[in-house]
């Protein structure tokens, strides 16, 4: 990662990563842009460097920040309608610890709209198209953040994670932490009992640094674990040497080339040392259907405070207060947001509670032991991240259950709180690229990169 020091100018990298912004202007990155306030806290580092002062372990590094992190800098929009005006009178406990340390924010990288997507198709301010091939979806929901680091405009970029949106779109090293992690304050709810903010950086040795920076407790998210990220990467050893390859990963509907490329990099793994052993784990053909009673239902519970009151959008085609809710969320909210909130009303309502949202939290139950079932032998399980490659733009649309197909992968491991990691594993042969997914036990997320590490510098020789 390249930080600014006495013959490195953060100026300068803040305006080489602009003019690669300007130049990929097209791909639908950024949904609004920095470069004020990001030249000018470079000019500040340059400074500090200038006088001999301390400056931080990120200073004067670019980075994309996804759209749901409020920050005092520009608009955070979620990629809504709903808040496309709405400036935040707070920063994000992730955004304040690594610009601590001298990280500048060049741009608010695009989104579906409330996080709510796969394929960052759902952003009220257009898609974001992927970097390997332009006619096809970047991913989601952090598509922007994810293109901005495949094209090298930035050398990392904030994502969030609730049900795969940082592994899914990641052609690179992407992680979803453990589940509190990092403080969710500030970042706009989601799912609050799966959302995770992480990260997007081509080096797992890069992820950890800005991992290990945004990483631990914060008074104002209960649910923040003590900091645990206190290695080094090579400190970092697996107690078996043990791999479980999840053979129900690998069925009907996988793509044969996604098949192919994951065993492949199991292969590479294998000439580390490791044991690859194949195992079953029957419970996960129902981790979607938990995840889509679960989620929607918090999703609807945290999209309640939209009501054209409070802040936000609010209708002019008002005539009394029932205008005011209703038609100031009809107008702000996307369909896929809508879609969201009636499956989560429904699954909560009198009646449908027991038979639905309840029976998933039992079930999650269940997902949760058999994982924890699974690390009593294994150190990691691997497995693909999304069923196919980058499908095409407007493909998938039309069919929002294909679309949450694609979560197949990586929504168990959210349901569990464990950190997972979408990592490079080859190409297809049409040149796109396919992420394997390593999924660890909790707190078990430096364990994750280091492995990613040792096959990284083995390619690297």
């Amino acid at each position: 990662m390249k930080i600014a020091d006495k013959n490195t100018k953060a100026v300068d990298l803040v305006k080489a990563a602009l003019a690669k912004a300007e130049e990929y202007k097209d791909y639908n990155v950024f949904i609004s842009m920095n470069a004020e306030a990001a030249l000018a806290k470079a000019a500040e580092i340059d400074e500090k460097i200038a006088k001999g002062e301390e400056v931080g372990k990120l200073a004067g590094v670019p980075y994309a920040l996804k759209d749901n992190y409020s920050s005092h800098d520009g608009n955070t929009t979620a990629a809504a309608h709903i808040l496309d005006s709405y400036h935040s009178p707070i920063t994000a406990t992730a955004v304040a610890k690594i610009e601590a340390e001298g990280a500048i924010m060049i741009g608010r990288a695009n989104l579906d709209a409330f996080a709510h997507g796969g394929s960052t198709e759902n952003s009220y301010f257009g898609p974001t198209k992927n970097s390997a091939d332009n006619t096809r979806v970047a991913g989601g929901s952090s598509g922007g953040s994810a293109v901005a680091t495949a094209l090298d405009i930035v050398e990392f970029a904030l994502g969030s994670d609730t049900g795969g949106s940082i592994r899914q779109p990641a052609s690179f090293n992407g992680i979803k932490p453990t589940y509190g992690a990092v403080s969710r304050y500030g970042v706009v709810a989601m799912a609050s009992s799966t959302d995770t903010m992480g990260c997007f950086a081509k080096k797992a040795e890069d992820v950890d640094l800005v991992m290990g920076i945004m990483a631990g407790q914060d008074a104002k998210d209960s649910t923040t674990l003590p900091d645990y990220w206190t290695k080094s990467l090579d400190e970092v050893k697996p107690a078996k040497k043990k791999i479980g390859l999840i053979r129900d990963c690998f069925g009907d509907g996988i793509d044969p080339e996604v098949a192919k490329i994951v065993r492949e990099y199991g292969d590479k793994l294998k000439a580390q040392g490791y044991e690859i052993e194949e195992f079953d784990m029957p419970i996960l053909k129902y981790g979607l259907a938990i995840y889509y009673v679960v989620q929607p239902a918090e999703v609807a519970s945290n999209l309640s405070r939209y009501d054209g009151v409070r802040y936000a959008l609010r209708s002019k085609d008002v005539k009394g207060l029932d205008d005011v809710f209703v038609n100031s969320r009809n107008e702000g909210f996307m369909k896929e947001n809508k879609r969201r909130i009636m499956i989560g009303n429904f699954v909560l309502s009198s009646g449908f509670y027991d038979a639905y949202y309840l029976k998933a939290q039992k079930a999650r139950t269940l997902l949760i032991n058999a994982y924890n079932e699974a690390f009593e032998k294994y150190d990691a399980l691997l497995c693909p991240v999304a069923p196919t490659p980058a499908f095409k733009l407007g493909e998938k649309t039309s069919d929002p259950l294909t679309m949450y197909l694609e979560d197949a992968m990586t929504v168990p491991a959210s349901m569990a709180g464990l950190p997972a990691l979408s990592v490079p594993a080859g190409e297809t042969e049409a040149g796109l690229p396919v992420g394997a997914q390593l999924i660890g036990r909790a707190q078990s997320d430096q364990l994750l990169l280091s492995i990613a590490k040792q096959i990284e510098d083995s390619e690297a020789k």
